[in-house]
């Protein structure tokens, strides 16, 4: 779990949260707000796992909303919290990995007008990662488990679908 900040049109700032499974590169959860406390973490938390769900541990930051009230809450779900050490985004991979991604991919393309338009933004682009973008580490398949589609030699149209309003798209092989 993470944050990052995305300036918006009127020079104010908003951070988005994410929760990410390693495992697959599911974003299991995505958020954002203007004013990140601890206690708005604690209820993301809840809302990212319901039901038991909880992975056996939570990587996250030195950011001050994670502060002994979401490690306290961590731990009441039954995770093994682990922070970084200072400066070494390193030790969260996974999730620097996606921030930068999702930089590329939508944030540096697109200004977010405010926190609603923000959070429809990263929705959308939660579901085109999930059920569009291969990934090498996934053996070219998706976090949703859509496997690569490969032209077997019939020669085959390539047909090409446009994703997130024609800034992506999804290649397929035409039947």
């Amino acid at each position: 779990m993470d944050f990052f900040t995305v300036p918006t049109l009127t020079i104010g700032v908003l951070y988005c949260f994410f929760v990410i499974a390693h495992d697959r590169r599911r974003i299991l959860h995505c958020n954002v707000t203007k004013h990140p406390t601890s206690a708005w973490v604690v209820q993301q938390l809840r809302e990212a796992f319901p039901y038991d769900s909880a992975p056996g541990y939570l990587i996250f930051g030195r950011g001050t909303q994670f502060n002994e009230e979401v490690i306290d809450t961590v731990k009441c779900f039954g995770i093994r919290p682990k922070r970084t050490s200072f400066r070494s985004p390193w030790q969260n991979c996974v999730a620097e990995r996606w921030v930068g991604n999702c930089r590329r991919d939508l944030l540096d393309h697109v200004i977010a007008l405010n926190e609603r338009h923000l959070k429809r933004l990263m929705n959308e682009y939660v579901r085109y990662y999930h059920d569009d973008r291969t990934h090498l580490a996934l053996a070219k398949e998706t976090p949703a488990g859509r496997k690569a589609v490969t032209n077997s030699g019939i020669g085959g149209r390539i047909m090409a679908m446009p994703r997130r309003g024609g800034l992506h798209h999804r290649y397929d092989v035409a039947a």
